[in-house]
């Protein structure tokens, strides 16, 4: 029996772990489970799948911000109003991860995965014809939390199918495109708008939900068999959760995740304002660069997985944050300075986001590798939970100027510190494991 501060456990019997390689064998699941083979195009499916499930709450989180004026039109309220339904989201996201992802543990993957669906894709429908903007505010939280199934439940089916450099290359994988959701959302709700009003947008949503059910419920595999699965009560609850956050070798690479997606998030909602306000740009130029920026995670995210198997999972999140800091302390200088021009930010800034594509894999892998199935679920939404809650803290103080707004100092210093917070989290996480 293996000790819970292990730093791998093996798989449950039944749990279905399996290796990337080519083959078309099943692999063991619970009764009832869908067969799963090992076959590339196997693989490639659950990356799809997977992808699009943990891509619906950030999709859902961004994809309207461009009609934030239309709606405050449309519903005859404020802007502060429109504010809160964006703020309820979020809070939906962290609450839901942290009860779907117990659920998950207690009832197996595919029921709480198929209920969280089913929900998001109905409160997506209904917030196209939402009368007043109190209704709007509740539904997007009751959106938030069904959404946050396909996240949390979606790193727990990679937990219970993938260990070791395998579970390293399909979260690169899935990284690229649960990280570029909430990248390319705003662009994509900017072109719906020239579609239709801004419910095109909830539709849209309505349709990926309902076929991402579709596809859970006729392909995805039941990945936690009955013998591994754990129930528990409110004291249960919190003995698991006590034990996770003892643990240096889960909240140090939790916290690393965390911090980096702060530094992420810092970029995401200020760099908008930056580009345009403090450097001219236009909004198609401002598009332009922020579909440049993208393109450098996916970089990152491939070069990780070329990495994998050569360089071990600690030194590629070591190198991630390493060009993470160098990227923008140099851009903080230039800031300082007052010598930064678009392009010397841009470059700098790409160069960040190719330094995520191997920060949020290798750290999600290291927080869940030495984790068993029975807890993977609520690990995971510990780790999404404190992810949102970290992202969203720390890109608030960008705009903590005298102006209230942010300018390409803040935003930079803010990026450096929270790089710098999660390089000691790293720091620690080392010296766990080498104890």
């Amino acid at each position: 029996m293996q000790s819970p501060n292990s730093p791998v456990s093996p798989p449950e019997q039944g749990a279905g772990v399996i290796s990337e390689n080519p083959s078309t064998s099943e692999s063991p699941g619970a009764a009832g489970s869908v067969p799963w083979t090992r076959s590339r195009k196997s693989i490639a499916l659950l990356v799809m799948v997977l992808g699009v499930l943990a891509a619906t709450g950030p999709l859902a989180t961004d994809m309207y911000l461009p009609a934030f004026p239309q709606i405050t039109q449309d519903l005859g309220t404020s802007e502060a109003q429109i504010q809160l339904t964006l703020t309820a989201i979020m809070l939906g996201l962290a609450v839901g991860q942290l009860v779907l992802g117990p659920m998950s543990d207690a009832w197996g993957r595919r029921g709480p995965l198929l209920v969280g669906v089913a929900v998001f894709t109905v409160t997506s429908v209904l917030c196209v014809f939402v009368p007043d903007v109190t209704l709007f505010i509740v539904l997007r939280f009751v959106q938030g939390v069904a959404g946050a199934a396909g996240a949390v439940i979606s790193r727990a089916v990679v937990r219970d199918l993938f260990e070791g450099d395998d579970a390293v290359r399909f979260f690169s994988r899935l990284a690229l495109v649960m990280m570029l959701a909430p990248l390319l959302a705003p662009l994509v709700g900017a072109q719906l708008l020239l579609v239709g009003p801004w419910q095109v947008s909830f539709w849209v949503l309505a349709v990926m939900s309902a076929v991402s059910f579709v596809l859970v419920l006729v392909w995805l595999p039941e990945s936690l068999p009955v013998e591994s699965r754990r129930r528990q009560g409110p004291r249960q609850l919190v003995s698991t959760v006590s034990g996770l956050v003892r643990q240096p070798r889960f909240v140090g690479p939790v916290l690393t995740l965390g911090l980096s997606f702060g530094m992420l998030f810092t970029y995401v909602s200020a760099f908008s304002f930056v580009s345009q306000q403090e450097f001219g740009a236009s909004p198609q130029t401002y598009a332009w660069l922020f579909a440049v920026n993208s393109l450098g995670m996916m970089a990152g995210t491939q070069a990780n997985g070329f990495l994998v198997g050569r360089v071990d999972t600690l030194r590629r999140l070591g190198l991630g944050l390493g060009l993470a800091l160098v990227s923008v302390g140099a851009l903080a200088v230039l800031a300082a300075t007052g010598v930064a021009t678009l392009l010397m930010a841009v470059g700098l800034l790409a160069l960040m986001m190719f330094s995520v594509g191997f920060i949020m894999p290798n750290a999600t892998v290291t927080a869940l590798d030495g984790q068993p199935a029975s807890v993977a679920g609520t690990a995971s939404a510990l780790m999404g939970a404190l992810q949102f809650a970290l992202g969203g803290g720390v890109a608030a103080l960008a705009g903590a100027t005298p102006s209230g707004q942010a300018s390409l100092l803040s935003m930079s210093l803010v990026m450096v510190s929270a790089v710098s917070l999660s390089l000691a989290a790293y720091v620690w996480t080392v010296r766990s494991k080498i104890r």
